[in-house]
């Protein structure tokens, strides 16, 4: 089992990983498929906190992985707008 070292980029931050050859283009495909949700989620909804973006791609990624296995069609996006407007308000409000 050969390790090589690669740098995938998620959400604009760089993370160095040691990894088995094999599993080099799934870790990739991860990465980019990641990287295109959140890109999805900007576009939908007004949302600038990267962390927020992460937590929901997450969560879609989850409940995909639940419904339908390794790789799973894309399911419907939940509209969190109405919650993400009260957390941003509730925010606003504490600073």
């Amino acid at each position: 089992m050969d390790k090589i070292s690669i740098k995938i980029i998620i959400a604009g931050r760089t993370y160095p990983l040691t990894i088995k050859k094999e599993e080099e283009a799934a870790i990739k495909e991860a990465a980019d498929r990641i990287n295109s949700n959140i890109k999805k989620l900007q576009g939908s909804y007004a949302v600038k906190d990267m962390q927020d973006l992460l937590a929901m791609t997450s969560l879609q990624i989850a409940v995909q992985m639940k419904n339908g296995g390794g790789n799973p069609a894309p399911v419907s996006q939940p509209d969190f707008s109405e919650d993400i407007q009260k957390i941003l308000d509730k925010v606003d409000a504490a600073l």
